[in-house]
């Protein structure tokens, strides 16, 4: 990192730092998570490209932060549904503390994935690979075409095999 390129990052972190704590403190009502995210977002600004060229660095600060707070919410509704769907199996076939674990990440990481997906395609997908519905069923669901189905399923699955996910 060029030496102006840290001043910059450490100017911003002293003069911005606790204001933008006290922001996320107010949004999120919880100090550790809100100084998570502070922390994610200063680690965003010291590998950034465009440094040099922030005009308003709290509105920067503020567009990081915002989609690092959008991602946390994501996240724990992800996680809250997870913990909903375990809750209603018996006690005898939930699975391991291990595997829950292993398949939140991957609901995250298909989450995220999918995050830049149209809404038509993630939920052929999920219907498809989740629900285990026909592309036939699929098409009544969503008041489309078996055709459009397979190609709106094409995109999501690509997305996700071209990352690795479904190797």
């Amino acid at each position: 990192m060029p030496a102006d390129t840290a001043l910059i990052a450490e100017t911003m972190y002293v003069t911005h730092h606790r204001w933008l704590f006290a922001r996320l403190r107010s949004k999120l009502g919880c100090s550790d998570d809100a100084a998570d995210i502070v922390q994610h977002t200063f680690l965003q600004v010291l590998t950034s490209s465009e440094l040099n060229s922030v005009k308003e660095p709290r509105a920067y600060l503020t567009t990081i932060a915002q989609n690092l707070l959008a991602n946390h919410f994501r996240r724990r509704a992800i996680e809250r549904a997870y913990l909903d769907a375990l809750a209603t199996l018996p006690e005898a076939v939930a699975p391991s503390p291990e595997i829950r674990m292993l398949a939140l990440e991957t609901l995250l990481e298909i989450d995220r994935l999918l995050s830049g997906v149209a809404l038509q395609a993630r939920q052929a997908f999920l219907m498809a690979q989740i629900d285990g519905m026909t592309h036939a069923e699929i098409a009544a669901a969503l008041g489309i075409s078996v055709p459009t189905v397979k190609r709106r399923i094409l995109v999501a699955a690509q997305r996700c095999y071209f990352s690795g996910l479904l190797d």
